[in-house]
């Protein structure tokens, strides 16, 4: 007798195809999915015995699903604009975590929740290295990723201050030039300084560093924090001091901030004279310090290796924290959550987790996604050959029917 069993297995395999095609093409538009692919195995086999040449006869007794595996290539990335999104080019998975359990997604449309924590779609939080004074550390313990707008930094103190100024050669003994600096306490707060350039004769100029009054909490005329002699030789360049000016002290700031200890640097890095005399107009082409003020911050953007660098009103870019890419020996093993989560399984292995871009980890693109890496094409042909599969498997439940049916009526002849 015709065994119903067999084609009803292909029956049911086809149908259990057809769900994993149907849930991709389902999941066309999500981002980060990965598509599944379904294969199948024999079953057991009725062996009947040996034939002439000793060999086996068997029978199959149909068939069954035998996996549903990921298909993990890359996405096609999509640019936002969005400064929260994020996608991974290569290996490896975002690690989040949703209620104290670890998770692990290629979705990287993130946001910010109502504590300035950077989570998923689903609230589970993006975890990373937390920047600590502006560093960051991979030996920290992973926390929640913390991005709060409006976020306000200190100032920090000038130490060190220069000028790239040129004095005027023609200019007549007694003339004076000036010009102006601002430098920062340590609250943040901004002062003038002024340099004044007098010629006392030919190739020397006297200098004078003054403060406004008002700063040191007095009135009436500027404070002088430093004054001395600027020789040239006959060529413009500084022929003395070419040491840094050290010692500009600034003490008793009304603002109550610290006593202030400046250097005034007259030479650059390589040695080059910042201060010139040259058949020119007296005029200062640019000056710094590295001295800031408090800011507060305006906008921010990840990095390819997950650093988030934040943007300040005060034009400092520091970096907020660092978000961190999980890789697994068989990411085939991992356990689809729902909600574009992965879990972990002895089958997967230990997740290592690192900074992107390293160890055979992905690189990450700010401000894109990753599409669904599901291909309409590919789901399309295998639906038709599986379409075709589940016919043949009908037809020969109906052939086995008729085959039964025949065999009943025989005791009617």
């Amino acid at each position: 007798m015709p065994n119903f069993s067999i084609p009803l297995s292909g029956l049911a395999a086809a149908s259990e195809e057809l769900s994993v095609i149907s849930n991709n093409l389902a999941n066309l538009n999500t981002v980060g999915y990965k598509a599944d692919q379904a294969s199948f195995k024999d079953l057991f086999y009725q062996t009947y015995g040996m034939d002439g040449a000793n060999d086996p006869v068997q029978v199959g007794e149909g068939v069954t699903m035998g996996s549903v595996s990921p298909l993990f290539t890359n996405g096609s990335l999509q640019a936002t604009g969005v400064p929260t999104d994020a996608a991974i080019t290569g290996n490896g998975f975002f690690v989040v975590q949703q209620n104290g359990v670890q998770e692990y997604t290629r979705a990287g449309n993130f946001t910010i929740n109502q504590f300035g924590q950077l989570t998923t779609q689903d609230g589970a939080l993006v975890m990373g290295y937390p920047a600590v004074n502006g560093a960051i550390s991979p030996s920290q313990t992973l926390s929640p990723i913390v991005i709060n707008q409006g976020q306000l930094i200190p100032g920090t103190a000038t130490t060190s201050m220069q000028n790239q100024t040129n004095l005027d050669a023609n200019a007549a003994i007694g003339d004076s030039f000036s010009t102006p600096i601002s430098v920062y306490d340590s609250l943040g707060t901004a002062h003038v300084l002024t340099y004044q350039y007098t010629k006392t004769a030919a190739n020397t100029w006297s200098y004078q560093i003054t403060l406004p009054a008002a700063d040191t909490g007095g009135t009436g005329a500027p404070t002088m924090i430093s004054s001395g002699t600027l020789n040239f030789n006959g060529d413009g360049t500084l022929a003395s001091p070419t040491a840094p000016v050290t010692g500009i002290a600034i003490t008793g700031l009304a603002d109550g901030a610290a006593n202030m200890n400046l250097t005034w640097n007259v030479q650059d890095v390589n040695g080059n004279s910042l201060l010139t005399q040259t058949n020119s107009a007296s005029a200062t082409a640019n000056e710094s310090q590295n001295g800031y003020g408090a800011g507060t911050l305006l906008s921010f953007n990840i990095g390819t290796d997950g650093t988030i660098q934040g943007s300040f009103s005060n034009s400092q870019t520091i970096p907020l924290g660092q978000i961190v890419i999980a890789n697994f020996a068989n990411p085939d093993g991992l356990q689809r959550a729902g909600n574009n989560s992965f879990m972990t399984t002895l089958s997967a292995g230990s997740p290592v987790i690192g900074v992107a871009g390293t160890g055979g980890r992905g690189t990450i693109t700010g401000g894109s996604l990753e599409q669904s890496n599901v291909d309409i094409a590919t789901e399309f042909s295998n639906m038709i050959i599986t379409q075709r599969g589940y016919e043949a498997n009908a037809k020969v439940v109906t052939t086995f029917d008729q085959l039964t049916q025949d065999t009943i009526n025989m005791k009617q002849m």
